[in-house]
């Protein structure tokens, strides 16, 4: 109950607060391109129930069609735009959203598309017992997961068989140690992150 008052109170300054930006975005999101300001996509949330998570669009339209993985900064079907979004993390902004609606939470495990949670094994579903997260271990580990893709002769595969296993690992980590303590240490080396 109190991580969700806190998921509650963050998600609501922070999109009071960052409204300003927010609307420069999409300004600059709808002038690259057509296919809208958004990008919503079905995930796997708590138990196994699906949600649309939200994103400011960084794609060109119907890029998904193409393949739900992004290969590095090089990849064609990003917009201009969505590579700088992309770089600085702007484009999860919009999950304070999932966050407030109750999808989502500040901190705990990304969520992934029916497809990949298809190959959970028993020990892996385990990260479905609690609510997705916008950061978590997984996603600072993997900051820049695209371009380590974009190193592989076959991205799919290198995310099947090694990424998606390791940050499972991170995210039963997470789920094994989660705290308030731990959460805010996660927020902040997001933070750092972000502008290092």
């Amino acid at each position: 109950m109190g991580k969700r008052i806190f998921d509650i109170a963050f998600s609501l300054v922070a999109l009071v607060l960052l409204s300003p930006l927010f609307f420069v975005l999409a300004i600059i999101v709808l002038c690259d391109g057509s296919g809208g300001i958004f990008f919503t996509q079905v995930r796997v949330g708590k138990n196994g129930k699906t949600f649309r998570l939200i994103k400011f669009r960084t794609m060109r339209s119907k890029s998904e069609a193409s393949g739900q993985l992004t290969i590095g900064s090089g990849d064609h079907r990003i917009t201009r735009s969505g590579s700088i979004l992309r770089n600085y993390k702007l484009d999860e902004l919009p999950q304070l959203v999932n966050v407030l609606l109750g999808q989502m939470s500040i901190v705990g495990p990304r969520p992934e598309v029916p497809r990949y949670v298809a190959l959970y094994n028993e020990e892996q579903q385990h990260v479905l017992d609690i609510s997705p997260g916008i950061t978590d271990y997984a996603s600072l580990q993997y900051f820049h997961e695209s371009d380590l893709l974009a190193k592989s002769e076959n991205p799919e595969e290198t995310y099947i068989n090694e990424v998606m296993p390791a940050k499972l690992q991170l995210n039963l980590q997470y789920i094994r140690e989660q705290s308030f303590i731990s959460d805010c240490k996660i927020i902040g080396r997001t933070v750092r992150k972000i502008f290092a």
